[in-house]
């Protein structure tokens, strides 16, 4: 399967340190011949970000803010002005305040729900429609979501609001940019020991929880995630859009937990 992504190039959106869920699809698409540009918010991540991306042979950072039209702009701007057209991006941004991912949903502020929802939905839709100027002849757009959209999920709160949003965006998305041949698609990992997991409260239950119930025993790993992306962003997806692929063990298709942990 070697060589799925070569002549294929494309930005990475959301790396934060070498456990994020951003990394391990970075890792599998340079695997498979990609050529990598990177973005980053400030120096602090910049900092992080560049040796990450000089081990996969690239030197394309780009500093982005996603709140500010300006910087998204710029990004884009030189993307085009260095490579002229991408084939993929990914989207690996998520925020909300950590204290109001505690407590009663009900409870959420208002500045912390416009902010969790601009900065995990909206910028999806925001970096699709300049990612999409930059596709002429088609590509794939893919973003990460969680279960927590769709179910309950304790400590998560307004973030699986935000996530539900971001999942219907996704269907619009891929009707609004299926005629141009671009794909779009979610993948929804379950829980994750990276730096975004661990901002929720409860992580490590959740993450024992889920392992111990799921039908593979066994929680996702960054490698798994990474081969789903790269099949998505491949020529191998080219009829897949519109889809939340499910990586997590099979936990989803759980409706109580395993007899023995009853």
């Amino acid at each position: 399967m070697a060589g799925l992504m070569t002549g294929k190039r494309g930005l990475v959106m959301g790396v934060a340190n070498d456990h994020s869920i951003a990394w391990g699809i970075a890792k599998a698409l340079h695997a498979e011949g990609a050529e990598l540009a990177f973005s980053y918010q400030g120096e602090a991540f910049g900092k992080r970000v560049e040796p990450l991306a000089a081990s996969l042979n690239s030197e394309f950072l780009i500093d982005v803010d996603v709140q500010d039209d300006a910087s998204l702009d710029a990004c884009f701007t030189r993307l085009q002005a260095e490579w002229g057209q991408i084939d993929f991006l990914v989207h690996a941004i998520a925020y909300s305040d950590k204290k109001e991912l505690t407590g009663r949903f009900i409870n959420t502020s208002r500045e912390n729900f416009k902010t969790s929802l601009s900065i995990s939905c909206f910028s999806f839709i925001d970096v699709a429609r300049r990612a999409a100027a930059l596709m002429p002849e088609g590509g794939s757009l893919i973003t990460l979501t969680y279960q927590g959209s769709t179910r309950v999920t304790p400590y998560y709160n307004v973030m699986g609001v935000a996530k539900a949003a971001l999942e219907s965006s996704v269907l619009y998305l891929a009707n609004d940019l299926g005629p141009q041949g671009i794909r779009v698609n979610a993948i929804s990992p379950g829980p994750m020991r990276t730096l975004a997991g661990a901002a929720i409260g409860g992580a490590r239950k959740t993450y024992r929880f889920t392992e111990e119930n799921a039908p593979l025993r066994a929680n996702a790993t960054l490698e798994a995630i990474g081969g789903t992306a790269v099949y998505l962003l491949s020529d191998y997806g080219a009829c897949t859009s519109g889809e939340i692929i499910r990586v997590d063990g099979g936990f989803h298709a759980i409706g109580m937990p395993q007899p023995e942990n009853l």
